[in-house]
């Protein structure tokens, strides 16, 4: 049995108890529906729910939603690159766990010590995993710049890992950025991770609120086939992201890279919404399940293990399976010296 001096064992310990496996699922925005983070929890992993951009009420009701599908524990991610509104609704709702990326969580650490919600941030340097180890969050998550969607960090998994842990602080790692297969998670356990996040691995299953389409091309692209870029800018300015190369990408490459203002089919709707609203060329949005027209035009955020994603799962067993093989890959190269 892990003694609770063990990073690992106080992780497990901090998250509810609930945590079996080392998986996490990323909190990749609207794809990241109450479903799916229901499914990885339940099966033993913790499940997130991305709720930057969601009203109060809105994000409230995710956490409730997922509650009524799951009693085990799941993370509410605020990337505080924008003001996270609904952070004091989804505490009174009773959300489990909160991690913040994308800034200093000193604000706001206060106010989740006196509810005693456990919470984590996610960094991309030394720099930044220093400054949020003065808010002493309860783990830190390490995101290398191999990672999908909007990325904070510069430097890969490995090196931002070594960095952080030559810190000196307990505080659990979790590893995220590329990871998309058993072999990949015990890589990272073996290099110092408590856990691991997935985000494109996750976003290719059955309870995931992306389109088919979306899901098909991560099925079928292998690492070569993603960009680390600003195209898909709008939305959220100054963030890199990393997406699948498609037709709005190489259009825009093709002419230079323009800023805004001067980029080719600017104007363009690529998608409608339910609601009726438009989705244009450069936003930031990626293809959900309930988005009709050119989908495959829009941002599909991807990592470069998309390349170890082969067909779209069912969450619940797919944490199942990823987390048990790891956990037996690890134990066996640790055996084995």
């Amino acid at each position: 049995m892990m003694s609770m001096n063990d990073p690992a064992a106080r992780l497990r310990q901090l998250l509810g108890g609930g945590m079996e496996l080392p998986v996490m699922q990323a909190p990749t925005g609207s794809i990241a529906t109450p479903e799916l983070a229901a499914a990885v929890s339940a099966a033993g992993g913790i499940g997130s729910l991305g709720l930057t951009w969601h009203t109060p009420e809105a994000a409230a009701d995710a956490v409730r939603r997922t509650r009524l599908l799951t009693v085990a524990p799941f993370v509410a991610n605020f990337a505080l690159a924008f003001d996270p509104v609904g952070l004091p609704a989804v505490l009174e709702a009773g959300v489990p766990i909160v991690s913040f990326s994308w800034g200093d969580p000193a604000p706001y650490a206060p106010l989740l010590r006196s509810a005693g919600v456990p919470f984590g941030v996610q960094v991309g340097s030394r720099q930044e995993a220093a400054v949020a180890l003065g808010s002493r969050p309860d783990f830190l998550i390490c995101q290398g710049v191999e990672a999908g969607g909007h990325v904070q960090s510069s430097a890969s998994l490995g090196s931002l890992m070594n960095a952080v842990a030559a810190l000196g602080s307990d505080t659990p790692l979790i590893a995220a950025g590329g990871i998309a297969d058993a072999e990949g998670i015990a890589g990272a356990l073996l290099a110092g991770a408590c856990a691991v996040i997935l985000g494109t691995r996750f976003v290719a299953t059955i309870e995931s609120g992306a389109h088919e389409v979306y899901k098909h091309r991560l099925t079928t692209a292998d690492g070569s086939d993603t960009r680390l870029t600003f195209c898909f800018r709008d939305g959220w300015p100054d963030a890199r992201h990393r997406v699948l190369r498609n037709q709005t990408l190489e259009m825009w490459e093709a002419a230079g890279s323009p800023p805004p203002r001067e980029r080719p089919g600017e104007g363009d709707v690529t998608a409608m919404r339910p609601d009726g609203s438009r989705v244009l060329r450069y936003d930031d949005a990626a293809p959900r399940a309930d988005m009709t027209g050119d989908v495959e035009a829009m941002a599909m955020y991807s990592g470069t293990g998309c390349g170890r994603i082969r067909e779209v799962v069912s969450a619940g067993p797919l944490t199942r399976v990823l987390g048990e093989e790891a956990l037996e890959r690890a134990r066996l190269l640790t055996a084995n010296g």
